[in-house]
């Protein structure tokens, strides 16, 4: 006696015209595959074609092929092709092809190729291709290709592409290329690559730091491009002087091993017996050690001058001015020291290629370590 166990027959001829769940031409369950479907709601089984639904579409395995809906597409398998909603596209497992939707979509491993979402693009895993968020985009593993955000991006490890998004980028790890944010970019591990940004932060920096502030906390094998650039071992300083240039400054100088930028504001770039004026300024530069306690440093600076109510005396408005200086400083005390500064600088008007005045600076001051 001999037993032969026959495939069950694909009912409908794989054609799913569905209303809703249970009011279909196709049953759900595990022996049907579908491969055109049409409907206002739709739950299958498989759908290896092309599924066109008002409202949504629902695989219980995997899709490969198209599935269009208005709402929700949800493939509970992996999606293979490609899936287009309003709201919402998930795949329990990978993605593979084209992903589109208003709102969120969510993968539950791997993505390989192209997400789009309106607000929000998560995958648990490893994502290859191109992820886009137009708030945030979350991989929870590793992230090859091109990530792009409005707010953030974040990767649980490595990283290795461009990252670029309106405010923070995060990597847990590596970053291996390129991170671009409008606030700031992390990296919790190293950075082999590029970080552009308000604030960078890296543990270890192989590469560049581009923005207002960069920050790496053991080791640097690269170059920082910043107004401060900081390490541990970076120290700050306070800085209160006078001159020629703006008679009353205070200042913050954020000094390294051999380069350091000062920050400061200084009163009355003008004569005490004018009105009241004021500036903001900038220096970048590098110091050399003479002997134990004298030093003698060189740096280049920027100014911005406000005139205030000077400017109804025929004085311009604002100005700006290029300065290059030379210091010598020595420290009295280990948090005390004394400094005098020789250089030249010319302020210049914003709105024509003029200079309105020049001349050599002398200031001297205290810095307090």
């Amino acid at each position: 006696m001999a037993a032969v166990c026959l495939p069950a027959q694909n009912k409908s001829a794989g054609i799913n015209l569905s209303i809703w769940k249970g009011i279909s031409t196709q049953p759900l369950d595990s022996t049907q595959t579908t491969y055109i479907n049409l409907g206002v709601v739709s739950s299958m089984n498989r759908l290896n074609g092309v599924g066109l639904n008002i409202l949504g579409g629902i695989t219980q395995r995997d899709m490969n092929g198209v599935q269009v809906s208005g709402l929700v597409n949800v493939a509970s398998g992996s999606m293979r092709g490609v899936q287009l909603s309003g709201i919402s596209n998930i795949a329990g497992n990978n993605t593979t092809g084209v992903a589109a939707t208003g709102l969120v979509s969510i993968t539950g491993n791997n993505v390989r190729g192209v997400i789009l979402s309106g607000l929000t693009t998560i995958t648990g895993n490893n994502a290859s291709g191109v992820v886009v968020g137009g708030l945030m985009t979350v991989t929870g593993d590793k992230v090859s290709g091109v990530q792009l955000a409005g707010l953030a991006n974040i990767t649980g490890t490595t990283y290795n592409g461009v990252m670029a998004s309106g405010l923070l980028n995060v990597t847990g790890g590596n970053i291996n290329g390129i991170q671009i944010s409008g606030i700031g970019n992390i990296a919790a591990n190293s950075l082999n690559g590029m970080q552009i940004g308000l604030c960078n932060y890296a543990t270890k920096v192989h590469g560049v730091q581009v923005g207002l502030i960069n920050y790496y906390r053991t080791e640097m094998k690269g170059l920082q491009l910043g107004l401060v650039n900081a390490n541990p071992d970076t120290r700050v300083q306070m800085m209160v002087f006078g001159g020629n240039a703006t008679k009353t400054n205070v200042a913050a100088r954020f000094k390294n091993e051999l380069f350091y930028t000062i920050i400061g504001a200084g009163t009355h770039y003008l004569d005490f017996s004018d009105k009241f004026s004021a500036s903001v300024f900038y220096r970048a530069g590098l110091s050399v050690p003479l002997c134990k306690k004298l030093s003698l440093s060189g740096d280049l600076g920027y100014q911005h001058i406000e005139t205030f109510k000077n400017k109804d005396y025929g004085i311009p408005k604002r100005l700006y001015a290029l300065q290059a200086r030379v210091n010598l400083e020595y420290q009295l005390t280990d948090k005390f020291g004394v400094f005098a500064t020789g250089g030249y600088g010319g302020s210049r008007y914003y709105n024509k290629s003029r200079t309105y005045d020049k001349g050599a600076i002398v200031e001297a001051g205290v810095i307090l370590f």
